[in-house]
């Protein structure tokens, strides 16, 4: 479904984690399901967007994550982002150290909204 973004995604695993340790970046972690009516909806609008492709290939490690097959890490950032921003859902997007800590997460992001990530690079 998304490998014809534009945007270099990678798969969870130690290999990527290891990538964003060598190159001090933070990672981008995108999480959802085929069924996911607003995933679709992020995709059009954002990962298919070369503006917003561009940012996250530059500053940030993006690893796109299906819950169904990865439902453990699904459920950990699904648990920080209802903490930390008081609801959470599908599209899951949630910026982690390379150590694989969380930092800041959100739910769908409208695509006039991308100037977020543009902020986050900064952190």
């Amino acid at each position: 479904m998304h490998g014809q973004d534009p945007v270099a995604w990678q798969v969870w695993n130690a290999e990527t984690l290891e990538l964003a340790r060598k190159e001090g970046k933070l990672l981008f972690v995108s999480s959802g399901y085929f069924a996911c009516h607003w995933c679709h909806v992020m995709q059009r609008e954002s990962y298919q967007n070369a503006a917003v492709a561009a940012l996250l290939n530059e500053y940030f490690i993006p690893v796109k994550v299906d819950r169904e097959l990865n439902p453990a890490l699904d459920e950990h950032l699904i648990d920080f982002v209802q903490r930390t921003q008081g609801r959470a859902g599908w599209p899951l997007n949630v910026f982690l150290t390379p150590e694989g800590y969380p930092v800041v997460g959100m739910t769908y992001l409208p695509a006039e909204r991308k100037s977020l990530i543009g902020s986050t690079t900064r952190v």
